[in-house]
């Protein structure tokens, strides 16, 4: 794992330092930490990182001023804050926890295991996904996908409105972030079942999935009673 801890509290910083180093052990590549937003915006842009730790005030900055941004990235994020007000946005924007400060071990170990587990659960839906552009950040409204593609070390973002929108993020990421709303029906297509409309038996038992726009996609032959059972 590769760790970037975005905090400008020196103490705060080496304790979040020495508990990820406690809990990552022997899997940890690398770990760096940046006490301001600037330095580590210009970290994140010339170095590629799994995971930051992003503090929400620094020295007087907005950590949701580089929000939209960081969550664009194909790595995950975690908010470590004493702004606990700010957690449901935070959640909203698709970071995959939000740790309250003060914090102790327990509490550091839980939001790394999540990074571990494919079905991640968050007390507050996410509303956007955020799409790079060029010259500044696209929020993607979570109820206007219709479904999301794979594409390598990226993802393809199929909207209502015929559009589609790159997301830097794996499949595997976005799966995450999105276990509550969203089914993994095939090994590169998550859907929202909100979105489909019936199971289709094909030929030479081969399954897809009628949505409701018209678009057939492909049914896993090892998804399917798990899918089927869920549309009943």
């Amino acid at each position: 794992m590769r760790i970037l801890i975005i905090e400008d509290e020196a103490r705060i910083a080496r304790r979040l330092e020495r508990m990820t180093t406690n809990f990552f052990e022997h899997n940890l590549v690398s770990i760096i930490v940046c006490d301001s937003l600037g330095k580590g915006l210009s970290y994140i842009a010339k170095n590629t990182i799994d995971v930051l730790l992003l503090d929400l005030n620094l020295n007087g900055e907005n950590g949701f001023d580089v929000l939209e941004k960081v969550v664009a990235g194909a790595f995950h994020t975690i908010i470590v804050s004493a702004n606990t007000d700010k957690a449901i946005l935070a959640y909203q924007y698709g970071v995959i926890d939000f740790v309250a400060k003060p914090f102790d071990q327990e509490r550091l170990d839980l939001a790394f295991t999540r990074l571990k587990i494919v079905a991640v659960k968050t007390e507050n839906e996410m509303k956007f996904l955020a799409v790079k552009k060029s010259g500044g950040v696209s929020l993607i409204a979570i109820d206007d996908l219709v479904y999301i593609k794979g594409a390598g070390i990226y993802s393809e973002l199929h909207l209502k409105n015929g559009k589609q929108e790159l997301h830097d993020k794996s499949l595997e990421k976005l799966e995450q972030l999105l276990s509550h709303s969203f089914d993994r029906v095939h090994k590169s297509y998550l859907v929202p079942l909100n979105q489909a409309e019936r199971i289709m038996v094909q030929s030479g038992s081969k399954y897809s999935l009628l949505l409701k726009n018209g678009e057939l996609i492909p049914v896993g032959r090892s998804r399917y009673k798990e899918l089927k059972h869920k549309m009943i």
